[in-house]
């Protein structure tokens, strides 16, 4: 029996890449008055609703989305944040 997951998956550039997005924002922000920020980096939000048979399959399937399309594994990393959804079935009140 598969289950539905939904999966939270951010993309960010790793710490050694200049990120030119994330100076153009900081520098915009100076000039706001918000002298205190002190860097910026910019990355992806992704959601993701996949089923599976269990937690671990549907880790491995995002873990090679990932690498192969959503992240580029030579200048960027990722985090997936993996959740089980409920079941249609109980979300539905009884009348």
């Amino acid at each position: 029996m598969t289950q539905k997951y939904q999966a939270q998956i951010y993309v960010t550039l790793r710490p050694s890449v200049l990120d030119p997005a994330g100076t153009a924002v900081q520098s915009g922000l100076k000039h706001m008055g918000y002298d205190h920020v002190e860097q910026v980096r910019i990355g992806k939000y992704i959601e993701v609703i996949l089923t599976a048979e269990n937690k671990a399959a549907a880790a491995n399937q995002l873990d090679r989305i990932c690498d192969q399309l959503l992240a580029n594994p030579v200048i960027e990393n990722y985090r997936i944040e993996l959740a089980e959804m409920a079941s249609s079935m109980n979300n539905h009140s009884q009348v």
